[in-house]
């Protein structure tokens, strides 16, 4: 495969459908099974499998049904828990119509 950074977004979402299809299907779980097993639409599923992934939400219940939301994995461990007074300060800054810029100073090193 081409480096991922060279393709454009609509394969890049082709692939990433492929791949929920074939695992999917590794799987041995039909579409409708999978449909009623997540509360998401069947023309959903099918959306995702062709690349038309417009939810992540589904995108999401997808994943975690396939046993794949590792996938993510990295993304989630580099995010750091506010503190409570992060989070209050959060609080202030949005009630007083401010807006939360980034610091610029990375979370992890």
């Amino acid at each position: 495969m081409e480096d991922i950074y060279s393709l454009k977004f609509s394969q890049i979402s082709r692939l990433i459908g492929e791949g929920i299809k074939k695992e999917r299907l590794t799987q041995n779980i039909t579409q409708q099974d999978m449909s009623d097993q997540i509360n998401v639409s069947v023309s959903s599923i099918k959306k995702i499998e062709k690349g038309e992934i417009c939810s992540f939400d589904s995108l999401l219940r997808v994943l975690k049904r396939l046993g794949k939301l590792e996938v993510l994995k990295p993304l989630v461990e580099s995010v750091d828990s506010p503190t409570l007074e992060e989070l209050k300060d959060m609080v202030q800054e949005a009630k007083a119509g401010q807006r939360v810029r980034a610091s610029g100073k990375h979370l992890r090193s």
